[in-house]
């Protein structure tokens, strides 16, 4: 059974919303990511409940995806607490740029905010009666952090590392060259930490780091030799991201929304060459396949937890 510090405790979400981690000190709480927007009253009261009427002093986000920072104005309407962002997001979430963060971009929505500081990586961050080392995780996100407490040899992963392999590398689907490489030397920095316990972004907590560390080394090494394999599961993921959030998609609109959503178009001409017919049948049925979704009554439904 895993074993996590008692001023630590985390809440596991399903694929929609990240993880929250809650951080307890003799000052109060420390919040690490606040989940999707849409999620925000779920989020609000699993934090309640689990603060018990403590104070939460501190929001501290891995990255700005809109499901680690979606409930992030949600939760400082509620509690006044402060903000604190990764330094690379902070010219990101100032411009409110949506492409950049991935928002309107990919049909994704998150509520404005203000962060109160930035952070980077090599500094440290008390939380939770321990030091937290702040150290770059770019892949994913080219400004996405991780958080390590030597100590009690635990990481907050975010999306860098899952027990199942990591977040969608964006970057290289859209001409970013060293997305590969930033991956691989984020995933050799996790490989060279002393870590007895992982929380991921989504999944649950794990320990065993090595064998989640080489499923991720294979599955990069499959996307390097053919990038059409990123490809092919970012759409995925995102359809499904998409079906999680709506609950379900009409099957004879399909088309008509994957034309109406850039990242779909913007893979699919970098990567995929298809039409949009084409590229519809091959989402609905190789996620059928999965059994990620399935067609119930003239609409496409997803199966996985959100």
């Amino acid at each position: 059974m895993l074993k996590l510090p008692a001023s630590v405790r985390v809440l596991e979400r399903g694929w929609l919303s990240s993880n929250n981690i809650l951080l307890h000190d003799a000052e109060g709480f420390a919040l690490v990511d606040s989940g999707y927007g849409a999620h925000a009253p779920q989020t609000l009261a699993l934090v309640g409940h689990a603060l018990a009427g403590a104070p939460l002093g501190r929001l501290v986000n891995t990255h700005c995806h809109s499901d680690h920072m979606g409930g992030n104005a949600a939760i400082v309407r509620r509690y006044g607490c402060r903000i604190s962002i990764p330094i690379g997001e902070a010219p990101l979430i100032d411009a409110w740029d949506e492409a950049g963060l991935y928002l309107s971009f990919a049909d994704q929505r998150a509520e404005r905010f203000r962060y109160d500081d930035a952070f980077a990586p090599g500094e440290v961050l008390r939380m939770g009666q321990l030091d937290w080392q702040v150290l770059a995780a770019p892949g994913h996100d080219m400004h996405a952090t991780m958080f390590h407490a030597p100590e009690a040899r635990v990481l907050i992963s975010g999306d860098a590392l899952w027990e199942n392999g990591f977040g969608v590398i964006f970057p290289a689907l859209f001409g970013r060259e060293d997305a590969f490489s930033e991956t691989r030397a984020t995933l050799d920095a996790i490989a060279a930490l002393d870590v007895k316990v992982v929380i991921p972004g989504h999944g649950r907590p794990f320990d065993d780091v090595g064998a989640a560390l080489e499923r991720a080394f294979r599955r990069l090494d499959g996307y390097e030799q053919d990038i059409t394999r990123l490809a092919r599961h970012c759409v995925k993921v995102m359809l499904t991201f998409s079906l999680l959030e709506k609950r379900a998609l009409a099957l004879d609109g399909l088309c008509a929304y994957i034309d109406s959503v850039p990242i779909f178009a913007e893979i699919n001409r970098r990567h995929l060459g298809m039409s949009t017919a084409e590229l519809a049948e091959y989402l609905v049925a190789d996620l059928e396949r999965a059994k990620a979704v399935a067609r119930i009554g003239g609409k496409l439904v997803p199966l996985v937890s959100a």
